[in-house]
């Protein structure tokens, strides 16, 4: 009975399970406390409000398993969404400003990931120069000038539904969302990009293409960062430079406080998904209660803190038990034995 029941044992005791806990509660205290929560309307902008990052989050996922960050995604949404508004306010169809922007966000995530990838430099000062670096140039391209007018069928795709309630941004989630689990949990190519995170000396040694992984990675995360800020364009109406800004703080909170180890090599995209239900249901929860957009981003900032420190802080209590135990064990192999 009790092997039977391991794996239930198991599945309580993992993070995914306090994280439908806390769901559950977010759930609970939202219910009460906003008026309408429950409602099929405010249940699809809930997810609307905020389908751009977590787009984004999906790939950001594999990035951090794999030991590495990218802090430029959300200067990408930016520089795509400007170039294209850009380009269309001065005579460029709208489908071939479209390609040029998402052409750009590829361009992007091949620099990133040349210099991660191939000089071998740190993840996390190459996107931070990417983050300073795709904001200034979506800056060049619109001032301070806020550029809209987009064609009614590009608002139209941005702003209404496309298949029941659901509008295309919501489409390309859940077909994202599949395709991301189907990579991560069930290829190759999955388990390549949880061996490089736990030691890419190891998988280089072990013949693992590790550059090229890890170049994919950043390439296909500069398309889809620029993907996500052309729907943030269409769902605005219009853009400005300062468009997206900000957005890596929720994405990078969103894949941590799932599970995803910031060190790499562990983490799901379970926990992932789970994550984006909280931070989506609190964002709505506060909104609906009228708490301010700055007391809201507090509150993203604090589970940032707590999602990087409560697994650490877990595993090292295991780790000392573990200890502990092993000691005990030593001590009581070395206690002679009482004659009788």
């Amino acid at each position: 009975m009790r092997n039977r029941l391991a794996p239930l044992v198991d599945a309580l005791k993992s993070w995914e399970a306090v994280l439908v806990l806390i769901l559950l509660a977010v759930i609970a205290v939202n219910s009460r406390i906003a008026p309408g929560y429950f409602s099929v309307g405010n249940q699809v902008n809930l997810f609307v409000l905020s389908i751009e990052k977590i787009i984004v989050a999906l790939v950001m996922t594999l990035i951090i398993i794999n030991a590495e960050i990218d802090l430029s995604v959300a200067s990408v949404m930016g520089l795509a969404a400007c170039l294209m508004a850009y380009l269309y306010a001065n005579g460029v169809p709208m489908p071939a400003a479209l390609l040029i922007a998402l052409l750009t966000g590829l361009l992007a995530g091949l620099w990133n990931g040349f210099w991660v990838s191939y000089v071998r430099l740190p993840s996390l000062v190459v996107t931070l120069a990417g983050l300073i670096g795709f904001r200034g140039l979506a800056l060049v391209f619109v001032e301070d000038r806020s550029i809209g007018n987009f064609p009614e069928w590009l608002n139209r795709l941005g702003q209404r539904p496309l298949v029941g309630p659901f509008p295309l941004a919501l489409l390309v989630f859940f077909v994202g969302a599949i395709l991301t689990v189907i990579i991560l949990h069930f290829s190759g190519f999955g388990r390549l990009v949880y061996v490089i995170g736990n030691s890419a000396e190891v998988a280089r040694y072990s013949g693992v293409q590790v550059r090229r992984i890890k170049m994919t990675l950043f390439t296909v995360s500069g398309v889809v960062a620029a993907l996500a800020g052309l729907l943030y364009a269409a769902r605005l109406g219009a853009v400005r430079g300062s468009t997206a800004q900000g957005f890596e703080l929720d994405i990078i909170t969103m894949v941590l406080l799932g599970g995803v180890s910031i060190f790499g090599g562990s983490g799901t995209l379970w926990g992932v998904l789970l994550s984006i239900l909280i931070i989506l249901n609190l964002r709505n929860g506060m909104g609906l209660a009228g708490f301010s957009a700055h007391v809201q981003t507090g509150v993203i900032g604090f589970l940032l803190i707590l999602s990087v420190l409560i697994p650490n802080l877990a595993a090292a209590v295991r780790e000392r038990l573990r200890l502990r135990r092993l000691a005990r064990g030593e001590r009581l192999a070395t206690t002679p034995e009482t004659p009788v």
